[in-house]
């Protein structure tokens, strides 16, 4: 399918029922009040650059990825972006797709004056990690640390 040209273009509104669809079917379970969230805060850039882009092939919504550099908050520099949601269709995996996504993604944030891109990943997620890898990314100098409070 990847034969195809592959437009990247900021994400809209419109968007929404495409990504939750990826969403699902990459996980197995719709999360539409999590996006309805995510797109709020990816429309509203009044504190932050957001950043959030989708891949089209042939008209359809083939991947998107959000992400947000936030301006001092949490005591991370304003060179640093954080990545937290990206999503490939199924069917666009292995195509190339997502890895033109992330090089225009990265090349916005370079732009941008960003010096760092976060992002986190499950440790077993073997296929996501080998995709940020190729991308460029490597493991970082900080540890995510988390307690179970059940």
């Amino acid at each position: 399918m990847a034969t195809s040209p592959v437009d990247i273009r900021p994400l809209t509104k419109e968007d929404f029922n495409a990504v939750v669809e990826i969403d699902e079917k990459v996980f197995n379970h719709p999360r539409p009040d999590y996006y309805e969230t995510k797109f709020a805060r990816a429309l509203d850039d009044k504190d932050r650059l957001v950043l959030s882009l989708v891949a089209e092939v042939e008209g359809k919504v083939a991947g998107f990825v959000m992400c947000e550099l936030f301006v001092g908050e949490y005591g991370i520099p304003a060179t640093t972006a954080t990545l937290d949601t990206i999503g490939i269709h199924p069917d666009y995996q292995g195509t190339g797709v997502g890895k033109q996504l992330m090089a225009e993604f990265i090349g916005h944030f370079r732009k941008a004056g960003v010096q760092k891109i976060n992002t986190l990943v499950d440790w077993n997620d073997w296929q996501l990690i080998r995709f940020f890898s190729a991308s460029g990314f490597a493991p970082a100098k900080t540890i995510n640390l988390e307690l179970n409070v059940d």
